[in-house]
C-alpha cells in the first residue's frame, strides 16, 4: 500500500510538472502575440521571430538545389503556402521570392493585413488600395503564430527608414529580406530587419532572370540590406 501511495504520488507530482511546462509554454507564446512594436506597430513579433528561426535553421546545402525546391524553403520559412492554382490576389504565392520586388517575408497582425496602400503617406511606385488581406489569410501557415505573412515589395527599402510595403503600408518590420548577390547573381543572402545574415544559397535550374536578380539588388544599393550581399 505505502508503494502503490508513493507511485501515486510521484505520477501526480510528474502530471504537475507537465501541466506547468505547458502553462508555462502557453504563458510564452501569449507574451509574444501580444508583445507591440513601438516602431512598428503593426508587426507580428511573435510570428516575425518564428520567421527570422526558421529562415536561420535553413542550411547552405538545403538552399543550393534546384531554385523552385529552394524556393519553397523560402516559403515555408515565412510561414506561406505554397499556392500556385489559385488567381493573383486570392492567396497566389508563385511569385513570392521569383521577381525582384517580391522578396520580403513580411509578419502583420490579422487586422493590419487588410491595411491599404492609399492616402498621402504611401508607398511609391505600388497600385493604389495594393489590397492585399483577403491572399494573406489564405497563404498563411497558422502554426507560425498570430499574424499573418506576405512576400511585400521591397522597393522604398534603400531609404532610411525604409519606405517599402512592409513598413509603411503594414506599419512591420521584415523577417527576413532576399538579395541576390553581385556581381554573378548566382547566390543569395537572407537578411533580417537590420541587415543582419541570416543564412545564404546558390541554387540551380531555373533561377529568376537575370535582370530580375540584377534589379534586385539595385532596389537594396546603398541602404544597411546590400551589406551582406557584397561581401
Amino acid at each position: 500500500l505505502i508503494y502503490d501511495c508513493m507511485l501515486l504520488r510521484c505520477a501526480n507530482v510528474g502530471s504537475l510538472l507537465l501541466a506547468s511546462n505547458a502553462l508555462r509554454n502557453v504563458a510564452k507564446m501569449s507574451a509574444a502575440a501580444f508583445e507591440v512594436d513601438p516602431e512598428y506597430p503593426g508587426t507580428a513579433v511573435g510570428r516575425m521571430r518564428a520567421s527570422v528561426e526558421r529562415a536561420k535553421s535553413l542550411t547552405a546545402d538545403e538552399l543550393s538545389v534546384e531554385w523552385e525546391d529552394a524556393r519553397k524553403r523560402l516559403l515555408w520559412a515565412a510561414g506561406l503556402r505554397d499556392l500556385t492554382d489559385v488567381p493573383p490576389g486570392q492567396g497566389y504565392t508563385g511569385h513570392a521570392f521569383n521577381d525582384y520586388n517580391h522578396c520580403d517575408a513580411t509578419c502583420m497582425l490579422g487586422d493590419v493585413a487588410h491595411n491599404l496602400n492609399d492616402g498621402q503617406d504611401r508607398v511609391a511606385g505600388i497600385a493604389v488600395n495594393n489590397r492585399l488581406g483577403p491572399g494573406i489569410e489564405r497563404a498563411s501557415l497558422p502554426e507560425l503564430g498570430v499574424g499573418g505573412s506576405w512576400s511585400t515589395c521591397t522597393n522604398g527599402c534603400n531609404r532610411e527608414p525604409p519606405r517599402d510595403v512592409a513598413h509603411v503600408q503594414f506599419r512591420s518590420r521584415v523577417a527576413f529580406k532576399l538579395v541576390w548577390c553581385p556581381p554573378t547573381f548566382a547566390s543569395f543572402v537572407l537578411v533580417d530587419d537590420a541587415g543582419g545574415l541570416l543564412c545564404s544559397g546558390t541554387p540551380r535550374g531555373a533561377l529568376p532572370a537575370l535582370r530580375e536578380r540584377q534589379a534586385n539588388f539595385d532596389v537594396v544599393r546603398g541602404s544597411k540590406y546590400e551589406r551582406e550581399a557584397i561581401r
